[in-house]
């Protein structure tokens, strides 16, 4: 027996469009004036695509592959409209404004709690989205991370080269681009590119960072979430003998479709952070011993 599909499509080029507005930050007008521009050519970067990927893997059930960046919102239309089983794709409701930036959807709300899942994504019934494949009884925690190193420095000068996000590519070994989008006062949205991994890969976010140089705290989020399902950050400044103590700790989750679980990341965080955290504090060592060469008298009392 031939079962006959119906005429109305379950993903359009107007589905996708949304998803990129939404989740992925495009630019609503860019998409309307190029229809016929790649996601690439559209601005769509590796961690842009990488969202698109878990959302259609959510809502439609369906695996695009991680080359997508050539192809036309159309195309990527009509790859998923092929393969979409009209039995699992939910029904689409309306949700907050989608034209409106990636803070829209938490307006109003405390920045370093984690972004609220889209709700409009989610599959109904009994089709849950795409996971990996764990073993029974397996148990993946939420994932934690601390990690700190003593700098021989100043507190505020620890606080002011690390504070100054501009400069971040030449603090870290792992940025190679990192660009402040909007300052007010202590915080500051920013949206940091890495160097291409081994795959040639360049991941690129939007976070947002607040300070505060009384407490000598930062409190920092991703805004543009990724594989997280949330990530929160604190850094922590306190004075010791002879320097500062710089504490990172991370609080995390990974997205069931992302292609690594939370112990996994946090293995990958702890192993990174101790090698940026050394490069660190060997750079503000030197900043500070050629700063106190540029005071009268070389600033020595020998």
């Amino acid at each position: 027996m031939t079962v006959q599909r119906a005429d109305k499509r379950l993903a359009t080029a107007e589905d996708i469009t949304s998803i990129l507005v939404r989740n992925c930050g495009l630019n609503a007008e860019s998409a309307t004036a190029a229809p016929t521009a790649s996601l690439e050519e559209l601005g769509m970067d590796s961690l842009a695509l990488l969202e698109l990927q878990a959302v259609v893997a959510e809502r439609y059930q369906v695996q695009i592959p991680e080359e997508v960046k050539h192809l036309t919102i159309a195309d990527i239309a009509e790859l998923v409209d092929r393969q979409a089983d009209p039995a699992v794709v939910p029904t689409q409701t309306t949700g907050p404004d989608e034209t409106a930036g990636p803070l829209a959807a938490n307006a109003g709300t405390d920045p370093t709690e984690p972004a609220a899942p889209l709700q409009e994504n989610a599959p109904v019934g009994q089709h849950a989205p795409p996971k990996r494949t764990e073993p029974p009884g397996h148990v993946d925690p939420p994932g934690h991370t601390e990690n700190s190193v003593v700098i021989l420095a100043p507190r505020q000068l620890v606080w002011d080269l690390t504070n100054d996000v501009s400069t971040w590519p030449g603090l870290f070994t792992e940025y190679q681009l990192a660009e402040v989008l909007e300052q007010r006062g202590n915080r500051v949205l920013f949206r940091l590119t890495m160097f291409p991994d081994e795959n040639g890969i360049a991941w690129s976010w939007v976070s947002e960072r607040t300070m505060d140089p009384v407490e000598f705290e930062v409190h920092a989020r991703r805004v543009e979430t990724g594989p997280f399902a949330y990530m929160r950050i604190y850094w922590r400044y306190d004075e010791v003998p002879g320097g500062t103590r710089m504490t990172w700790v991370q609080d995390f989750a990974m997205k069931p479709t992302a292609p690594v679980d939370n112990a996994q990341m946090t293995e990958r965080i702890n192993t990174n952070s101790r090698i940026q955290l050394n490069i660190i504090r060997d750079r503000i060592e030197l900043a500070a011993r050629e700063r106190a060469l540029d005071v009268p008298g070389g600033g020595d009392d020998e």
